[in-house]
This record gives structure tokens, C-alpha cells and sequence, in this order.
């Protein structure tokens, strides 16, 4: 369990294709606060450490994991968010998250608003009923508060300490960005589901900004 606090910025400096997936290589000063079989969120990917050293950590991704998330499209020298999982003592600042990638999204546009910045997002309509406007989302592990919600677009605010300190600062149009939608939200859906109601005729509000 994650919060979608992002405590470092790391560099994928290494990719190695494995029997089916691929081994990643993360250049962060975390490594050496992580051990073998330790939990690391990876742009909102929850991923086993495999090894860790002075300056690295290791994690394997499988072909599951590599299809439904950024994983498997990101080159080396990109920058990667990490967060290590919450401790049970640990204060919650962002939201809980749980490090399982609902769907990918695609940046539609960034635009500057004095210090700030508005992120527009597009996603895939069937997470439209897991949204709502002034709930949580996480972007690529980042916990964000959705600002203005359409059918199959969002609007988030950025505040220049996450501009700076996460991986947006180099996100530009028509990237992809891994997307978990607010854990309760999602349980709620499933029970107005199981009680046989209709979710496919959502209409959110639409975006503003």
C-alpha cells in the first residue's frame, strides 16, 4: 500500500529483456535503503526488488504487467517516481494507493497558469465510473485531485512542488501515463454492480479549464 507521496525521482538506466518480460535497472539514492523481496512503486507500478545495490535496484516485470502499463514503453534515461511502501505508523498525505495500474493514459495537454500548472489527461471510458470531479486519481503514482472531470478526459492542477519534484517536469504532449483510479471508488462501482445497476451510462461533468 502506497500513498502517492513520491519520495525520489529515479533513472531507468537499463532495460535487459527476460523469458517473457523484461529486467529493469533504476538508478536512485533509495537502493541502498531497500533490500531483496522489498516493495517499490515504479510510476505507480508496484514492483518486487530483485536486487539492490550502492546506487541501483532491480525489479522484474512480466508480460501481464507490461501490457497494461507504461512499463513497457519507457526507454532508458527516462525518469521514473518512487515510493516506498506506507509503514503502518506512517502518516497518509496523499491517498491510498494500492501500486495496481487500473488503465494507461494519454497527456492531451500542459499549460502554464502563473507558478501552477493544468494537466489534461485522456483515458479510456470504462474508468469513467471510477472517477469524480474533486476525487483522487494517481498519475503515474503521483497522488492528484481531479479538478474538472469529462466522459474520457481530467483536468488536474499541478502546485510547483510537484512539478519539480516528480517526473512531470519532463512530461510532454501525447505521453503516456499510468493511471489508478481511488481505491474506493472502485468498490463502491462493484457493489452498485453486483446489485445489478447499469454503470455504462455515467455522465460525468465536463471540463472546464
Amino acid at each position: 500500500m502506497f500513498t502517492g507521496l513520491v519520495e525520489a525521482v529515479g533513472e531507468l538506466v537499463e532495460r535487459t529483456p527476460t523469458s517473457g518480460g523484461v529486467r529493469l535497472r533504476i538508478a536512485t539514492g533509495l537502493a541502498r535503503e531497500l533490500a531483496l523481496g522489498d516493495s517499490l512503486a515504479v510510476n505507480g507500478v508496484c514492483l518486487t526488488i530483485t536486487r539492490a545495490d550502492q546506487d541501483a535496484v532491480y525489479a522484474d516485470v512480466g508480460p501481464e504487467t507490461l501490457r497494461v502499463t507504461t512499463l513497457g514503453s519507457i526507454n532508458e534515461g527516462a525518469p521514473v517516481n518512487l515510493e516506498r511502501p506506507l509503514r503502518a505508523d506512517g502518516r497518509i498525505g496523499g491517498h491510498f494507493v494500492q501500486g495496481h495500474v487500473d488503465g494507461v493514459g494519454q497527456v492531451e495537454s500542459l499549460r502554464a497558469d502563473a507558478d501552477f500548472h493544468w494537466l489534461t489527461v485522456a483515458f479510456p471510458r470504462r474508468l469513467a465510473p471510477f472517477m469524480v470531479n474533486k476525487g483522487s486519481i494517481a498519475v503515474d503514482g503521483i497522488s492528484l485531485t481531479i479538478a474538472a472531470l469529462g466522459g474520457d478526459r481530467f483536468d488536474i492542477q499541478i502546485v510547483p512542488y510537484t512539478m519539480q519534484h516528480t517526473n512531470l517536469r519532463r512530461v510532454e504532449v501525447r505521453d503516456r501515463v499510468n493511471l489508478e483510479c481511488d481505491m474506493v471508488g472502485k468498490y463502491v462501482a462493484r457493489a452498485i454492480e453486483l446489485a445489478g445497476l447499469n454503470l455504462t451510462d455515467a455522465r460525468p461533468g465536463e471540463v472546464t479549464h
